[in-house]
């Protein structure tokens, strides 16, 4: 009953959260927000960009790829050198070439995938300046495109879409940094550590032992990790670490933070092309498929492991395994999910100990694209372009030139959109297969059989994705999966918004076409329907037989494989 009521209330503040935040993100990127225009002209003028001037989609994205290619050298070197730069009270050294490229291009794409283990391999200047900095930017990136393409939409006759320095300024500025400064006090509060003080040294005097105690500037990170989508751990456990989620209330603050700009964005879509009800329905497609994968997962999870139900041991509390016993199944479920389902990736408990079935639904909401919200703007550019694919597959059955949002969906729309679709699943199939069959690189594999292949799958799954989570029994600190890792998620950002950002151009030049007696309605329950059928269709048959050679597999032999 307590859980019932928890999930009440989440609805109940993300339906606040859906309205209010919308309409600010609206006025946010329409220019109607200045109180920071102390900090935002400044920084503008020292860029040499003009606050109102306008970008065609070419140029913005090449501003895009020139600053997330600055932003990896950056953050590269300072990994490279954490050794000879301050606040490193540990003493850490640098970190290896491979696995500074991996952290860097991880951090960039917003995937925040970890090779290593937070407390012990970065210093405080690194967790800082590097990493805590590309939560903000590689959100804010992320955040400007999904703008841009609502723009497209929104736009009739124009050859811009906004300006990528500005509209990545104004997310950082206006968004992200005001809900983070907030929320960093409530985790304080709440008791996550927030100092520039090295590790506790504890000697218990009764026994003799003594214990070092990692701290740092958790707090902060914590909070742009999960509003940003990000996902990255101060610490190895993530938030099932006590320092980063210490208390139940901090757990379901972390779940609104993570849904909170995806959700918002929905309205802020509807608002921006002059229809709240396009913005509904899209809406209620993330809904449908959230909830559904949501509910397939606890289903398994509360059927405990099968390995110990073949041993004839009762278990009333699910599949306690790998769970932090003050979450319990139910917010352990609920968190994962929501991580899996947007691009975020933290977790409070081990995806490597879930049933097979358990961990199909984490695989899931990845493997249909991360659209139910999905990622800070990934999940909304992303679920548009099924979107067009829907209305187009629509317009086929019945013999008309497809529409949304009051433009034609033709020939150039298309191709972009099938590009879109198809290079997560390509990137993540190929890799894996090549992957699989190089024994040098299975023998980092710590489970054999169904699981093991799941875990390779997992990997690049999350990876081409930008979601970052893992089934942790894959040794992947190797100049392999360091350097092939980095191009999966290299492919997965950008090989995603370069479509995604030429089919917003072609959107914005169209003119609006009137809606007639024969228009396909998309703010209607029929097309939310005909978006979730074509979302599922195309993760299955993108990914059917791979699943069926992993989780499918490992449950079918009843676990002992688990």
């Amino acid at each position: 009953m307590a859980f019932v009521i928890e999930i009440v209330i989440l609805l109940v503040v993300l339906g606040l959260i859906w309205r209010y935040l919308g309409s600010y993100l609206t006025a946010v990127f329409d220019g109607r927000v200045h109180f920071l225009d102390w900090l935002e002209l400044p920084l503008l003028r020292l860029l040499g960009i003009q606050p109102g001037s306008e970008q065609s989609w070419r140029r913005y994205l090449r501003s895009l790829l020139v600053f997330s290619v600055i932003s990896i050298v950056i953050t590269y070197l300072l990994l490279v050198f954490q050794g000879h730069l301050p606040l490193n009270p540990q003493h850490l050294s640098g970190l290896t070439p491979a696995l500074a490229f991996n952290t860097a291009v991880s951090f960039v794409t917003n995937t925040n995938w970890q090779n290593y283990s937070g407390g012990t391999t970065m210093s405080y200047l690194s967790q800082m300046v590097a990493l805590a900095t590309q939560n903000f930017v590689s959100a804010a990136v992320g955040l400007a495109v999904a703008i841009a393409v609502i723009r497209g939409f929104a736009r009739k006759h124009s050859g811009t879409l906004g300006n990528f320095w500005v509209d990545t300024i104004r997310g950082v500025f206006y968004v992200l940094l005001p809900v983070s400064i907030v929320m960093t006090l409530v985790f304080v509060w709440q008791g996550a550590p927030q100092t520039l003080l090295g590790p506790a040294h504890i000697h218990n005097v009764l026994n003799g032992v003594h214990q070092t105690i990692l701290r740092g500037p958790v707090a902060s990170q914590e909070v742009i990790k999960q509003l940003g989508t990000n996902g990255g751990g101060f610490f190895n456990a993530n938030s099932a670490h006590p320092f980063e989620s210490p208390t139940p209330f901090t757990n379901f603050l972390e779940i609104v933070l993570i849904l909170s700009i995806p959700v918002a964005l929905t309205y802020t879509f509807g608002k921006m092309v002059g229809n709240i009800r396009e913005g509904v329905a899209v809406l209620m497609a993330m809904v449908i498929l959230f909830a559904g994968t949501f509910a397939f997962t606890l289903a398994a999870e509360k059927g405990a492991n099968p390995a110990i139900r073949a041993a004839g041991i009762t278990s009333t509390h699910g599949n306690m395994v790998g769970k932090e016993s003050r979450f319990g199944v139910n917010n352990s479920v609920l968190f994962d999910i929501t991580s899996t389902q947007t691009s975020t990736g933290s977790v409070n408990s081990s995806a490597d100990s879930y049933t097979p079935i358990g961990g199909l639904g984490m695989l899931a909401g990845m493997m249909y694209g991360e659209v139910s919200p999905g990622g800070i703007g990934s999940g909304m550019y992303t679920i548009l372009i099924f979107a067009i694919l829907t209305v187009f597959i629509a317009g086929l059955m019945v013999g008309r030139t497809p529409e949304y949002v009051r433009k034609k969906i033709q020939k150039t729309e298309i191709i972009w959109a099938s590009i879109g679709v198809l290079v997560m699943p390509i990137t993540v199939l190929v890799l894996t297969a090549i992957t699989v069959a190089l024994p040098g690189e299975r023998a980092a594999i710590l489970n054999h059989g169904p699981h093991g292949f799941s875990e390779i799958l997992y990997a690049f799954t999350s990876m081409g994705n930008n979601n970052g989570s893992a089934f942790a029994g894959l040794g992947t600190n190797t100049a392999y999966y360091n350097i092939v890792g980095a191009i999966a998620m290299l492919i997965g950002r950008f090989g995603v918004i370069v479509p995604v950002m030429a089919l917003a151009g072609s959107l914005a030049a169209k003119e609006e076409v009137p809606v007639t007696a024969g228009t396909f309605l998309t703010a209607t329950p029929m097309f939310t329907g005909l978006l979730v059928g074509i979302i599922l269709l195309v993760g299955a048959l993108n990914f059917f037989p791979a699943v069926a050679l992993g989780p499918i597999a490992e449950a079918v032999v009843h676990g002992r494989f688990f």
